[in-house]
């Protein structure tokens, strides 16, 4: 800018005594929440800490399992709905390594996915009797507080004391009183919020057997440099497509989400939420390709049954083409196997066979047998690149459909190579020793 006298200034904004703040509170939006972090000189920071000593003592609880363990978690009912990714959860479960993990399935991998996190990491109440976890529930509200908590593998970098709040608005604020930065070699760090499906697939060989299969469709990651002390993040919840009750106003919504309705339901969904599994056995995806409401018959209402039988593969259309398979619009369950690809040789050989004897005196079973020797190598090689497609892009559409469709040939729970998360296990009963996260019961 230029001055009257000729020279040159610098803007006013670059001096200003907020800017620093101001660029702290801008939001940030993560599709589902937006955050807003607070540094330690603005007021908002020292407003967001709920002082629990000043509680109700009847209300206020100190975990006395959490206090006195490492690497255990314990389920706290709510006394309210809490809106998590748009879905209403009535139990959560409070670990010691600082978050609070939001499934259903209680496992070993428990800092994977699911979780509220003010500060992942592998915090030990044990070696200090000043260690506590504490939660404390309003009725409106519930506040859990890792209160004086060490580090076990560092203990000498001193207690850190923060706590994470849950309003009935979907409101999440995380707020920090004593921390320092932390390594993540032992234990992952995380500072965010994380959700996942599950999908259950029921195992051919083994009667009665079920697995499942967790898959992260979405993740906030904050800033772990950011968080100090005195400082405080606040997340405010973002409109989903679950919130809309009619189809209407769902395939008329104007958020941040591709919304679907699905008739057979009556749910409106982006197709990736808790729901995922029922939104696919129903055919939900086939369904809501229309976008229409107003259904008047089932013809209407599933125009793409038999759009299903013609992408059946090539098996089932030999099979159809023989007059015996009925039509269908259930997906395939199963690749065609080596047997099955003998069998359409061997029909194709015949047919060969039959049209030759009539019209040539060649050879043509040495020609079937070059082009099906031919044919194996490639499905061979189309196998393996898929599968290393698959295994570097666990969450692509084709992973996520051979999830759904081929369930007997699926891992029960796989993570990216490196990822730093124990092997997949079912929790053992209340009260067992184990190398990971265990359930404990309620105080």
């Amino acid at each position: 800018t230029m001055k009257a006298d000729g020279t040159t200034g610098i803007p006013f904004l670059c001096f200003h005594p907020n800017f620093v703040s101001y660029l702290a509170q801008e939001d940030t939006d993560h599709n589902y929440y937006t955050s807003k972090t607070y540094t330690a000189s603005d007021a908002m920071s020292r407003d967001l800490w709920v002082d629990v000593d000043q509680m109700d003592k009847d209300k206020v609880k100190i975990h006395g399992i959490l206090s006195n363990t490492h690497r255990q978690a314990a389920r706290v009912n709510l006394s309210f709905d809490f809106p998590f990714y748009g879905h209403f959860l009535r139990e959560i479960t409070v670990a010691t390594g600082g978050f609070i993990y939001t499934g259903d399935v209680v496992h070993r991998m428990l800092t994977a996915t699911q979780y509220i996190a003010p500060l992942m990491a592998n915090f030990d109440p044990s070696v200090s009797r000043n260690s506590t976890v504490i939660y404390f529930d309003n009725g409106t509200a519930l506040v859990v507080q890792w209160d004086h908590v060490h580090l076990q593998d560092n203990y000498h970098l001193g207690s850190f004391t923060f706590q994470a709040t849950l309003h009935d608005t979907g409101r999440i604020v995380f707020a920090y009183k004593e921390v320092s930065q932390i390594s993540s070699v032992n234990h992952p760090v995380k500072v965010g919020l994380s959700d996942a499906f599950v999908v259950v697939h029921k195992i051919q060989q083994i009667p009665n057997v079920r697995r499942r299969t967790i898959y992260e469709y979405h993740r906030v990651e904050l800033t772990k440099t950011k968080i100090t002390n005195s400082t405080a993040v606040e997340m405010m919840p973002l409109p989903t497509c679950l919130q809309f009750t009619s189809c209407s106003s769902c395939i008329s919504s104007q958020i941040n989400f591709n919304c679907s309705w699905c008739h057979r339901l009556n749910r409106c969904s982006s197709g990736f939420d808790r729901h995922r599994q029922d939104w696919v056995d129903n055919s939900c995806p086939d369904e809501t390709k229309d976008q229409m409401c107003d259904v008047t018959d089932t013809t209407y209402l599933y125009p793409l049954t038999t759009a299903a039988v013609a992408r059946t593969p090539p098996r089932s259309r030999g099979a159809t083409a023989g007059g015996d398979a009925a039509s269908t619009s259930h997906p395939p369950t199963s690749v065609p196997t080596e047997d099955d690809t003998k069998i359409a040789l061997h029909l194709r050989d015949n047919q060969g066979r039959s049209l030759s004897s009539t019209a040539s005196g060649t050879h043509p079973l040495h020609t079937g047998l070059i082009l099906g020797i031919l044919l194996v190598i490639l499905v061979m090689v189309a196998g393996v690149l898929v599968t290393v497609y698959i295994y570097h892009h666990p969450t692509s559409a084709a992973s996520l459909f051979l999830i759904e469709r081929r369930p007997s040939r699926w891992p029960a729970m796989k993570f990216r190579r490196g990822s730093g998360h124990p092997a997949y296990a079912e929790v053992e009963p209340v009260g067992h020793e184990k190398d990971g996260f265990i359930e404990s019961e309620q105080c």
